[in-house]
């Protein structure tokens, strides 16, 4: 199969770890130069795409990974335990959505990042277009701090805060990581998974969160080559695989990704809902303004409350209790606040795709 993407990309570092641990062949290529054929098969190019075979195409890494665990076998990286499933693809649910603007800011807001970013993707998406490559480095370095740092909300009133959802993170992995070579036990889970999207391709290599890792937390610098490096053939499937729902050593997470990523799903959703265009969030003390509505975070949201909801009772009730925070319970609620009208017949990852980078209202 071929993987349309790039080398520093955030979500293409994420799938290609999942698809080298189960052995699962592809070789990786750029889409931009076949975009009207790809995007009139998939809808639009996201980063990374699947083109398989037999012509379909798949898109959206979380949904792409679940098709796999079903038709390949090997080491499952879902929890048999029901509970820790959840709270597993809920690490992963942050780790797409919420480390996304912190990667992107230190990717694009620090000089040296910036200029050694702007050539990489240069010489790796525009080499079919017409313009020197001077020009082509200043448009993509441009292009990307306009529209992924201060048009998604990144300011200098909040940039502190911003940066400190890095720090925390390596904190807790780094806490985790002393007992268990794994986030959730002794083998790769779906958590694992979600963070080497930001892990492996923006803060374990671009040069500024790079250093930060390695001087503050090289125990995660350590995990994301074990990451990489892990074979699915080498593990075995077993409740005694990962920890139990309850461990301490999820709390501190858990309280993060409520404090943080929960209160973003929430707001966006409620300003979704009010079919605006931008929204504001106060988050842990610090002040979010104008930040774009996504479409695509409502339905992150829907899907942890059906997750959710699909649960038994005895599995609901563990769940409210082990996330136990306030911020929590825009999950647990059964009350609609806006429905995205996205993937409405749940055919992902073989639906087709919408910019999930876009504002949105509903159509």
């Amino acid at each position: 199969m071929i993987v349309y993407g790039v080398s520093v990309s955030y979500y293409t570092g994420k799938l290609e770890s999942y698809l080298r641990y189960k052995g699962i062949d592809y070789h990786r290529a750029v889409p931009y130069s076949q975009a009207k054929r790809i995007a009139d098969v998939a809808g639009v190019i996201q980063i990374p795409m699947i083109e398989r075979p037999d012509g379909r195409f798949m898109s959206d890494t979380t949904p792409i990974i679940a098709s796999f665990e079903e038709e390949f076998s090997g080491s499952s990286i879902m929890p048999l335990d029901p509970v820790l499933k959840f709270l597993a693809t809920l690490i992963e649910d942050y780790a797409d959505e919420w480390l996304w603007r912190t990667a992107l800011h230190y990717r694009w807001s620090y000089d040296h990042d910036s200029e050694l970013l702007s050539r990489i993707l240069a010489d790796e998406l525009t080499t079919h277009r017409k313009e020197p490559r001077t020009e082509r480095i200043r448009m993509i370095r441009t292009r990307q701090f306009t529209g992924f740092v201060q048009n998604d909300g990144v300011t200098q009133a909040n940039r502190d805060h911003v940066e400190s959802s890095y720090l925390t993170i390596l904190k807790i992995m780094s806490d985790i990581l002393v007992n268990s070579p794994f986030l959730l036990g002794n083998k790769p889970s779906i958590a694992d998974f979600g963070l080497m999207g930001p892990m492996l391709r923006h803060f374990s290599q671009d040069p500024t969160p790079s250093e930060i890792m390695r001087d503050t937390a090289p125990i995660v610098f350590e995990w994301v080559a074990r990451m990489w490096n892990a074979k699915g053939v080498n593990f075995t499937n077993g409740n005694n695989e990962f920890i139990d729902a309850d461990s301490p050593d999820l709390q501190p997470f858990l309280k993060e990704i409520a404090e943080t990523h929960l209160v973003q799903l929430k707001e966006n959703a409620l300003a979704f809902a009010k079919q605006h265009n931008k929204f504001a969030m106060n988050v842990q003390g610090s002040h979010y303004k104008q930040l774009p509505v996504s479409r695509y975070r409502v339905y992150c949201l829907e899907i942890l409350r059906e997750n959710f909801a699909n649960l038994s009772d005895a599995s609901q009730k563990q769940v409210r209790e082990v996330l136990s925070f306030p911020e929590a319970d825009i999950i647990f609620s059964a009350d609609s606040i806006a429905e995205s009208n996205y993937d409405i017949e749940r055919q992902a990852p073989y639906n087709k795709s919408i910019n999930v980078f876009e504002n949105g209202v509903p159509e």
